[in-house]
């Protein structure tokens, strides 16, 4: 065997199979893509059952519409593009080096698989596990592996299923196949049509001077690409992980069973892509576009990175719930971030904590029932005012610490919210604190300590803050945080010393 080796793998009918990627009950339905706007839209692609009823490309809708039993959907530009994503990682698995061979409506990748027999098998058995991974993900594929690019390229757009060509015997391999598959442009199809040359293994046997004297240089190649011969520079591709799925509807899509139907579809593509590469999922991201123009958007967070396709469904389901679209859906699109799977190690004496996706799922209950701003975990803020922090997303860890046995500490207990009271100041001092209740003697007051911010904003503050020891009228003691807001020259408990 020669140091080269290729593997092509086809895609006929690429836009209808994006579509019907993430539609499987549509599958056995004859289904026909559109494009164009109405009513001059015509067939530019169409699945094996479709073609059986004689739909052929560039009909237009209304004859399509007289043949009966058809399923009509709109081409996709977008939802293309997310499955060429899918079908070059896909791809990746095999081998890092592809080069894209597409043409049209058909979609392929040639992959540089020299050296790779350890890992596969032969060449036979190598293509017979990319078929499956490829069926696997959802595209129906040939697969054609030669020593020769051109040739694995050519073989495997006219042949469906697995074709393995020799060493040797590209020419003979190649010698039914049309003249077509060389991509020639109309004229010259036109000419070697007058000629009665139809297939490659005709043209292969044309005498090459010739040839290029009446055709040009161009026809050397086209004749040692007629006997897999030509030396074809092979141009690597760089492709980028991309987690995304989409899916648009023919249908404006209004209540939340048929959403989930297409979202679980989409979670189930994404864990498996992320698992290609022994990764989980972080976080998802869904963004619905509605009826009227208007966007949606949802953003899911676990507490450790999963692949539990179950549970992440649940977690969209409680987020749709609990912030529901204002209109109908017309199109969903679900992205995910991928990191590595982490195990939470907790102390030997560490108290026993919730399974992570039993939390996940009462954290999302918890936000349906206070608010997103309400459950999490709070983080202070780089700012001087006191009690300054926002609530961020819940994540495990695995940090435990426990806390130091026998010493003592006074704890501040903040009132959320703060307590209005009536102040008598004396000697600019608190003397008296009056709550609506009762009535507190101060017997002792340290203090102001004073501070602002927020000056160059609506937001700006200015405080004075008092530890008062106050005694109330049944003889209790009380240590509080006094508070004195100088902007609206209004007195509040924020705090008591525990």
């Amino acid at each position: 065997m020669s140091g080269e080796l290729y593997a092509c793998v086809h895609a006929p009918e690429f836009p209808a199979q994006a579509l019907l990627r993430l539609r499987p009950e549509l599958r056995s339905d004859a289904v026909v893509v559109l494009e164009g706007r109405a009513p001059q839209e015509r067939v530019c692609a169409m699945n094996t059952q479709a073609s059986q009823k004689g739909i052929v490309p560039g009909m237009t809708r209304l004859e399509v519409e007289a043949i009966g039993g058809v399923q009509l959907l709109a081409r996709s530009i977008e939802g293309e593009a997310s499955a060429h994503k899918v079908f070059v990682e896909c791809a990746a698995s095999f081998s890092p080096r592809m080069e894209d061979a597409s043409a049209g409506t058909q979609c392929a990748l040639v992959l540089d698989i020299a050296g790779t027999e350890r890992l596969f098998g032969p060449p036979q058995s190598l293509a017979e596990r990319l078929r499956a991974a490829f069926a696997r993900a959802g595209f129906r594929t040939s697969v054609a592996v030669s020593t020769n690019f051109d040739a694995a390229c050519m073989k495997a757009f006219a042949t469906r299923g697995i074709a393995v060509i020799a060493e040797g015997e590209e020419a003979q391999s190649l010698s039914k196949l049309p003249v077509a598959a060389l991509g020639l442009a109309e004229e010259h199809q036109n000419t070697f049509a007058l000629w009665g040359i139809r297939t490659l293994g005709e043209l292969a046997k044309l005498p090459e001077t010739e040839m290029i004297a009446r055709l040009g240089q161009g026809a050397r190649m086209w004749r040692e690409r007629a006997l897999g011969t030509y030396a074809h520079t092979f141009q690597p591709m760089e492709p980028d992980f991309l987690l995304r799925e989409f899916c648009s509807f023919e249908t404006e899509i209004d209540d939340v069973e048929s959403l989930l139907f297409v979202g679980a579809r989409m979670i189930d593509c994404l864990v498996s892509r992320s698992a290609r590469r022994a990764m989980s999922l972080t976080s998802l991201t869904v963004r619905m576009a509605l009826s009227g123009g208007a966007k949606h958007r949802l953003e899911i967070r676990p507490a450790l990175p999963t692949i539990d396709r179950k549970f992440l469904l649940k977690l969209l389901q409680l987020e749709i719930a609990a912030n529901p679209p204002a209109a109908a859906v017309t199109a969903l699109t679900v992205t995910a971030e991928a990191g590595q799977s982490s195990k939470v190690q907790m102390g030997l004496f560490a108290p026993q904590t919730p399974e992570p996706s039993r939390l996940d799922i009462t954290i999302a209950r918890l936000k349906a029932i206070a608010g997103e701003d309400s459950v999490g975990t709070p983080v202070l803020e780089d700012a001087h005012r006191d009690g300054s922090f926002h609530m961020e997303s819940f994540a495990a860890d695995g940090r435990y610490e426990s806390g130091s046995k026998g010493i003592q500490r006074t704890a501040l207990r903040r009132m959320r919210p703060p307590v209005p009271v009536q102040v008598v100041v004396r000697a600019h001092k608190p003397a008296m604190i009056h709550d609506g209740k009762q009535s507190y003697r101060v017997k002792d007051a340290f203090g102001p300590w004073r501070s602002s911010g927020c000056w160059w904003s609506i937001s700006e503050w200015e405080i004075e803050q008092w530890d008062v020891l106050a005694e109330a009228q049944d003889k209790r003691m009380v240590v509080c945080l006094l508070v004195l807001d100088c902007a609206r020259k209004q007195w509040q408990i924020e705090a008591v010393y525990d």
